[in-house]
C-alpha cells in the first residue's frame, strides 16, 4: 500500500500529461492572436504563412513577422512577432516571440507588453497608426499609446505590424497592392534617350560600379577562418580582384546607348509584361557567374535586393549580351544580361542594390565568405512615377522622420532649454557675480530637468546607450536606429558637444534627472538643517574609483550580451525614479528612494561613487578644449575655502579642480567673485577702497573726480 501511494503521483502526472500529449502548443498560441478559428493549415506561398480556418470557412492569416517585415529595433534586431490577419484586413491578435530589445528585460512586465500590442486587435491594414501623443494630431492618423522606458522599441514594433501585415494581405490575395497604398510601379519613359557615351552613362547614374582589389578582399576574410586562404602576394595587394558594373537595360538611354538599337528593341520584345533586364559587366580574376554553375541551378554569386525583396536568378533568366557599342567602354571579359520576373514585383524607379558574394573554402565541405554591394540609384528623369498615395508615401520616408514630425513641441522644448544651458556657461562669469540670480536660475533649471526632461520627456540616459552605440559602431550602425528617438538623440549630441567645451560636469551637474532629484532633495535637507554628513578627503578620493571598477564591469558583460549588461545596469536607479516613474516592484522603488534619503545627508551620494554613466563621460571629457573655471594663484595654499565648501568635494586641498568629478555648479567661481569671502578678493577691495579715501584727502568723502579702476582678472 505505501508503494502505490508513492508511485501515485507519478502516475497522476504521466496521466495528464497523455491527456494533452495531442494538443499542439505551436496551435494554442495561434489561436490566441486568432481566437475565431479552431484549425489552421499550412500555407506553401512565400512568404510563409497559416490559414486560419473555422470549420470548412477560411477566415484569414496567422504569420510571423520576421518573415515579411524585419524591422530593427533598438537592438539593432528585429522584434519577432506573431500577428492574426482577417480577410477582411484587421488584425485579430499580436504576441511576441522573441526580441533582444534590453530595455524590455527589465522593467517592462508582460502584462503591460500585451496592453501595448492589444491596442492593435480590430485595427486595419487600410488605417495609418502611430505610437505615442503627437504634438499636432494628423488627420486621417490613429494614435496609440506609447509605454514609458519603451519608445524606440514600441513604435518599431507597432510599425512592423502595419507593414507585415499590409505585406501579407497583398502576397495572399486578401487585398489588391493599391488598397493598401501599395501603387503601381514607375514606368519607364520611351522618350528618354539622349546619345551618350561611357563616362556620361555613369555620370547620370545610369551605370553602377564595384571595383575591388585583392588587398580589399583579403582584408574582409581577416577575422574568419578563411584569413589567409588564397590571399595575394605583397606586391599583387592593388592588383584587380573584379571591376563590376551594372546597369537597368529597360530604359532607353542605358539600353540603347550600351547594346545599340536593333539589340535592345529584341531584348524589349522577349521581356514579358512587368519583366525588366539587368546586365552585368566585369572584368577581373573572379566571375560573377562562377564556374561552378549547372544547368537548372541558381546563380549562387550575385543577387538583387529591393526593399524586403531578394531576387536571385536560375539559367533561365539568363540571356546572352552583345558586344557594346557605347563608346569609351572599358574592355570586360564577362557580359550577361538577367531577367527579373514579374512576381518580384520589381520597381525600376526605387533603388536597388547588387550584392556579390565572394566565398572561400576553408575544409572539405566548410567555406567562409562576405558580401560587397552596389547601390543603383535609377535617374527619376528616365521613369514616370506614379502618384504615391499618403499612406505610401509615409512608407516610403524613413520611420524616424514621422517620430521627428510627431514631436515638433518637446523638440522645441528640449531646443530651448539647452540653449539657455549654453547661455548660462558662455555667460558664468557675470552670473557669478550675481549669486542670488545665479542660484535662482540654477533651482529652475533644475526643476525644469526633472520635470520636464525625466519624468515627462523620459530623456533620462543611461551607460546602457553608451554600451548600445560602441556595439552598434563594430556591428551593425545605422543612425536610423538612435534617431528613433529624438530627445535621447539631441540629448547625446548635446552631451557629445559639452563634453569637449566643458567636461563631463555640464551633464552630470545640469542636466541628469536624477542628479537633480538628489541635489534638490539636498538643499532642502540644508535649509531645514539637517546634518550633512562627509568622508575624509582621503577616504572621499578612493571611493571616486568604485564607479569606474561597475564601468569596467558593465563593459565587459556588454562585449559578450548587451541584454545581460541591461539587467546588471539596474545598478543606475534611473529606470525606476525617472523612466518609470516609481511604478515598479518594491525591490527595485526601495533601492532608488534609499539612494534619494542619503543623498539628504550626503550631497549626491551616488553620483559621486556609483554611477558608470558619470565614469563613462569622464573619460572622454579628458578630451575637453577648454578651462573656463578661473583660480587665484593662493587657492590651496594658503586658502582652502573653496575646498571646504564645494558640496561635490571635486577640489583637491592643493586648489585643483578635478574637472573628472567636477559637477559644474559654479560656487566655486561664486566663491572667486566674492570680495567678501575670498582673502585675494578681499585684498584687492581693500586696495580700492584704501586709494578711494586718499583720492578723496583722507575725509572718507569721494574723490573731486572719477577714478577708474580696472576690474580684477582671472587667476594665475
Amino acid at each position: 500500500m505505501a508503494s502505490l501511494l508513492k508511485t501515485l503521483p507519478l502516475a497522476v502526472c504521466l496521466w495528464a500529461v497523455a491527456t494533452v500529449a495531442g494538443a499542439d502548443p505551436d496551435d494554442e498560441l495561434r489561436q490566441q492572436v486568432f481566437p475565431e478559428a479552431d484549425r489552421f493549415e499550412t500555407l506553401t506561398d512565400d512568404p510563409p504563412a497559416f490559414a486560419a480556418y473555422r470549420e470548412d470557412e477560411r477566415l484569414g492569416l496567422v504569420f510571423e513577422t520576421i518573415d515579411v517585415a524585419p524591422v530593427p529595433a533598438y537592438s539593432g534586431k528585429p522584434v519577432n512577432m506573431l500577428v492574426g490577419l482577417h480577410r477582411d484586413g484587421k488584425v485579430t491578435g499580436v504576441e511576441v516571440l522573441d526580441h533582444e530589445e534590453p530595455i524590455m528585460l527589465v522593467g517592462i512586465s508582460e502584462e503591460r507588453l500585451a496592453e501595448f500590442t492589444e491596442q492593435y486587435v480590430g485595427k486595419s491594414i487600410h488605417d495609418r497608426v502611430r505610437v505615442g501623443l503627437s504634438a499636432r494630431k494628423r488627420e486621417g492618423y490613429e494614435y496609440v499609446d506609447a509605454l514609458s522606458g519603451a519608445t524606440v522599441t514600441v513604435v518599431v514594433m507597432g510599425e512592423t505590424v502595419m507593414q507585415a501585415a499590409r505585406r501579407m494581405a497583398v502576397a495572399h490575395g486578401l487585398v489588391d497592392q493599391e488598397d493598401v497604398g501599395l501603387t503601381e510601379a514607375a514606368t519607364v519613359r520611351p522618350d528618354a534617350f539622349e546619345p551618350l557615351n561611357w563616362q556620361e552613362l555613369r555620370d547620370k547614374g545610369g551605370l553602377a560600379r564595384l571595383h575591388l582589389t585583392r588587398g580589399e578582399v583579403d582584408d574582409a576574410f581577416v577575422g574568419t577562418d578563411a584569413e589567409g586562404v588564397d590571399a595575394a602576394p605583397e606586391d599583387a595587394r592593388d592588383a584587380t580582384f573584379i571591376d563590376l558594373y551594372a546597369a537597368y537595360l529597360n530604359t532607353p538611354a542605358t539600353g540603347r546607348n550600351l547594346l545599340g538599337e536593333g539589340n535592345h528593341d529584341r531584348l524589349m520584345a522577349r521581356l514579358g509584361d512587368g519583366e525588366h533586364a539587368i546586365m552585368l559587366m566585369a572584368d577581373g580574376r573572379y566571375s560573377f557567374k562562377g564556374s561552378g554553375f549547372v544547368r537548372g541551378g541558381i546563380f549562387d554569386r550575385f543577387q538583387v535586393h529591393q526593399g524586403d525583396t531578394a531576387i536571385r536568378f536560375r539559367d533561365a533568366d539568363l540571356v546572352r549580351a552583345p558586344s557594346l557599342v557605347v563608346e569609351g567602354a572599358p574592355s570586360l571579359s564577362e557580359r550577361d544580361i538577367f531577367i527579373v520576373r514579374e512576381e518580384h514585383l520589381f520597381d525600376p524607379g526605387q533603388a536597388w542594390e547588387l550584392e556579390l558574394l565572394v566565398r572561400r573554402q576553408v575544409g572539405a565541405l566548410d567555406s567562409e565568405f562576405v558580401n560587397f554591394g552596389i547601390e543603383y540609384d535609377p535617374p527619376e528623369a528616365w521613369f514616370d512615377m506614379p502618384r504615391r498615395s499618403a499612406m505610401e508615401a509615409d512608407d516610403d520616408r524613413p520611420l524616424w522622420v514621422s517620430v521627428w514630425e510627431d514631436r515638433v513641441i518637446q523638440i522645441g522644448v528640449l531646443g530651448t532649454g539647452l540653449a539657455v544651458l549654453v547661455l548660462i556657461l558662455l555667460f558664468q562669469d557675470w552670473l557669478t557675480r550675481r549669486p542670488t540670480l545665479l542660484h535662482r536660475i540654477r533651482v529652475g533649471f533644475l526643476i525644469y530637468t526633472v520635470v520636464f526632461i525625466g519624468w515627462y520627456a523620459l530623456a533620462q540616459l543611461s551607460v546602457v546607450n553608451i554600451f548600445t552605440f560602441s556595439n552598434a559602431v563594430f556591428t551593425d550602425f545605422q543612425w536610423s536606429t538612435f534617431l528613433m528617438d529624438p530627445l535621447m538623440f539631441i540629448m547625446w549630441s548635446f552631451v557629445g558637444a559639452s563634453l569637449l567645451l566643458w567636461g563631463r560636469g555640464v551633464y552630470c551637474g545640469w542636466l541628469c534627472p536624477f542628479g537633480a532629484m538628489q541635489e534638490l532633495i539636498n538643499q532642502a535637507a540644508r535649509r531645514i538643517r539637517v546634518p550633512q554628513i562627509e568622508l575624509p578627503f582621503s577616504v572621499h578620493e578612493r571611493l571616486w574609483a568604485l564607479k569606474y571598477i561597475i564601468l569596467l564591469v558593465l563593459f565587459g558583460i556588454s562585449l559578450q550580451s548587451l541584454s545581460t549588461a541591461e539587467v546588471y545596469a539596474e545598478v543606475e536607479p534611473f529606470k525606476t525614479a525617472v523612466t518609470m516613474h516609481f511604478q515598479r516592484e518594491w525591490g527595485f522603488v526601495l533601492y532608488a528612494v534609499v539612494l534619494l534619503a542619503i543623498s539628504a545627508v550626503n550631497h549626491k551620494f551616488y553620483c559621486r561613487y556609483i554611477c558608470p554613466l558619470g565614469a563613462g563621460l569622464a573619460i572622454p571629457a579628458r578630451l575637453r578644449l577648454f578651462d573656463w573655471l578661473k583660480r587665484h594663484k593662493e587657492c590651496g595654499s594658503p586658502c582652502q575655502i573653496c575646498a571646504n565648501e564645494c558640496e561635490i568635494k571635486a577640489i583637491h586641498p592643493d586648489g585643483r579642480i578635478n574637472p573628472n568629478e567636477c559637477h559644474y555648479c559654479l560656487e566655486c567661481q561664486v566663491l572667486y567673485w566674492d570680495d567678501h569671502r575670498c582673502p585675494p578678493m578681499i585684498q584687492r577691495r581693500k586696495r580700492r577702497e584704501k586709494a578711494t579715501r586718499v583720492a578723496g584727502g583722507g575725509t572718507g568723502k569721494p574723490p573731486p573726480k572719477e577714478v577708474f579702476v580696472p576690474a580684477p582678472g582671472g587667476g594665475s
